[in-house]
């Protein structure tokens, strides 16, 4: 059985013809698939019969299950999705207002169940890693999301893809990539690079292939201004050295007026003092980048706390008198576990 969400036009094309169709047909199921997220081959109406009847025996679309929806305070929904061998993941909708009023959501996806990197600030991390994601789950996440949309809020618009949920995207490049190219299709989903961000903690491979394929903006997990200090919290993401991760993110390729965002969580007494604020700044004068600031978020069993307002706002003046573009960001769905660092999905369904 072929997923179809596994598969870019190309393959689709090649998988028509195998089935004995012409290739216009491919170009009506990518339709039907993407544009409008049908996933049961008996509605496409203008597909022979006989084509619908060899879908139903050798295909299929996929969907993840809505297990269970949170929704916080500030409008940030979570969703807890179970895949189709009993494992699940989290991702969430967060939404912003255009200028228009029009109601417009951020889609954060996961990319693997559980994560490797082992970080110790991170609930996700400290699940341990499970699993990667193919490509078909990784797109089922914006199929489920604007499923949902149209059910509860037909008039907001899901306007930009964050991998910024679950798992290290890099360590995933595979299913990332795939997901990408399908994801840029004009005859497809249709999202801009401008409107898709990778994040990663640094993976020296991974970074080379996304810089070159131009698919979507880069974010770089950073944390910590020195590589003693990046081991401690990031034991598996030092394994490639802070120096050699700043001499490759200066070479890597950026459109015009891009620049590269770096993610720095404030652990209170831990990376937030003047010292390690000039350390990020000389670190940071080094590359084309900007910085976010992001006020720890409780995660399960780790030991750590956020910075009081007044340190973290120093912190934050002090780059910036160093000319170092940086704003404290504010977190969205801190109140269901949804905010940066707490996504853990429930353990595997039994039956």
């Amino acid at each position: 059985m072929t997923d179809l969400l596994n598969l870019d036009a190309d393959e689709l094309e090649r998988f028509v013809r195998a089935l004995g169709q012409a290739p216009f047909r491919a170009r009506q199921l990518w339709k039907w698939v993407w544009a409008k997220g049908e996933r049961d081959f008996a509605a496409m109406s203008d597909l022979a019969r006989s084509f619908r009847a060899e879908l139903e025996r050798h295909a299929c679309v996929s969907r993840p299950e809505i297990v269970r929806t949170l929704t916080a305070a500030d409008g940030t929904v979570k969703l807890l999705l179970r895949l189709a061998d009993g494992e699940s993941v989290e991702s969430v909708l967060i939404p912003s207002a255009s200028r228009e009023g029009k109601e417009r959501l951020t889609l954060c996806l996961s990319c693997q169940v559980g994560c490797p990197m082992g970080c110790t600030f991170c609930s996700t991390g400290a699940m341990g890693f499970v699993r990667n994601m193919s490509t078909a789950e990784i797109l089922g996440q914006v199929h489920v999301a604007r499923e949902y949309l149209a059910g509860v809020s037909p008039e907001a618009q899901l306007r930009n893809l964050v991998f910024m949920g679950m798992g290290e995207p890099l360590l995933n490049l595979d299913a990332l990539m795939r997901s990408l190219k399908i994801l840029n299709s004009e005859s497809g989903p249709a999202f801009s690079p401008r409107r898709i961000t990778v994040s990663t903690c640094g993976v020296e491979q991974g970074l080379k292939v996304l810089g070159a394929s131009g698919q979507a903006y880069l974010a770089v997990s950073l944390h910590a201004p020195n590589q003693t200090l990046r081991a401690r919290l990031m034991p598996a993401a030092a394994r490639f050295p802070l120096e050699s991760l700043i001499s490759l993110l200066r070479v890597y390729p950026l459109r015009a007026r891009e620049r590269l965002t770096f993610e720095y969580l404030l652990l209170g007494g831990v990376n937030d003092s003047p010292a390690e604020a000039a350390e990020l700044a000389a670190l940071m004068s080094r590359v084309k980048g900007k910085l976010n600031l992001i006020l720890y978020n409780p995660a399960e069993g780790a030991p750590y706390r956020a910075p009081d307002g007044q340190r973290a706002a120093a912190f934050e003046e002090h780059l910036r008198r160093r000319h170092i573009t940086a704003t404290i960001r504010k977190s969205k769905g801190s109140d269901i576990l949804a905010a940066c660092g707490q996504l853990r999905s429930a353990p595997r369904a039994t039956t």
